[in-house]
């Protein structure tokens, strides 16, 4: 997967593309780390972007099909760990939603400030329960803080898959724009926030997640 980072008058935007659907490989979790210490040092606000047609569909399959338990334990804890380092970052962050998330990618979006997703045949779900797999702890921490109360058992227990408009009421996304407008209006976004004031912005997002943060780093591990 291509992990690239694109610094444009303070605002920082961390695109994935692996040509196909976005899956995410050891690589592109210790990639995507590298891109988020260069956001958070030289940007103000950071938007993260998939490719055309896909947010993020996931862990890589032949890695989580493979039988190597250590290497399925590792991708899904690097993977958490991405979650927990987008929850707590400091600054403005925006989620250009570009199309499908499931499971890791639908997670990464709870985790970002602001969701912004795209008109079309997309879907987003948490697959775990379809796929035979149970939940994490600390993937729980993101499901109870942004996912509707409505919408809690039929994406967590059901694996409900939801199209772009549904996936705002089930609490995914927070805008939909016209197709191919996902990664512009992020950026627009983001800019805005970053204008608010900067020590603030981080006293007001991140106070109340302290429990959460531990919760999470505990159940992730070292």
């Amino acid at each position: 997967m291509d992990i690239s980072l694109d610094l444009t008058d303070q605002i920082a935007c961390i695109r994935m593309d692996d040509g196909k659907k976005n899956a995410i490989t050891p690589a592109a979790v210790a990639d995507l780390a590298q891109a988020l210490d260069e956001a958070e040092a030289k940007a103000n606000a950071l938007v993260l972007a998939g490719r055309p047609g896909s947010f993020c569909a996931g862990f890589d399959l032949a890695t989580m099909t493979g039988g190597d338990l250590r290497a399925i334990g590792e991708l899904g804890r690097g993977g958490g760990r991405l979650a927990l380092r987008l929850y707590q970052y400091p600054k403005p962050l925006v989620a250009a939603c570009t199309g499908h998330a499931f499971t890791i990618g639908a997670l990464w979006l709870l985790a970002a400030d602001t969701r912004i997703g795209e008109e079309g045949p997309f879907k987003l779900a948490m697959t775990e329960t379809k796929m035979g797999m149970g939940l994490p702890a600390w993937a729980f921490e993101l499901l109870e803080a942004r996912i509707a109360n409505t919408h809690f058992v039929p994406v967590c227990t059901q694996s409900k898959a939801y199209d772009p408009v549904g996936a705002i009421a089930a609490g995914f996304l927070d805008e939909v724009v016209p197709q191919g407008r996902a990664e512009a209006v992020a950026l627009e976004t983001a800019s805005e926030l970053a204008k608010l004031a900067p020590a603030a912005y981080t006293a007001n997002k991140l106070t109340r997640r302290t429990r959460s943060f531990e919760i999470m780093d505990r159940d992730l591990g070292s």
